[in-house]
């Protein structure tokens, strides 16, 4: 892989916040399989049980990325 240098800077918030989206859905689409360790296994585990145990804690996604673009 090539080690290409990118001023992010020259961008807005909001627009690094959108290329940040496009590269994690990139990930996401990916058939790539990443191992976890144990550490990262457990904490997802836990963050896990904690939101089965109180949903009411999160906000959809909609509503965080709106509070997040426009302060």
């Amino acid at each position: 892989m090539s080690k290409t240098r990118v001023d992010f800077s020259r961008l807005t918030v909001a627009e690094r916040i959108q290329l940040a989206e496009d590269l994690w859905d990139s990930v996401a689409e990916s058939d790539e399989v990443l191992d976890l360790t144990d550490a990262q296994r457990a904490e997802l585990d836990r963050r896990l049980k904690a939101h089965r145990d109180d949903p009411t804690t999160a906000i959809p996604w909609d509503v965080f990325r709106e509070e997040l673009l426009n302060g």
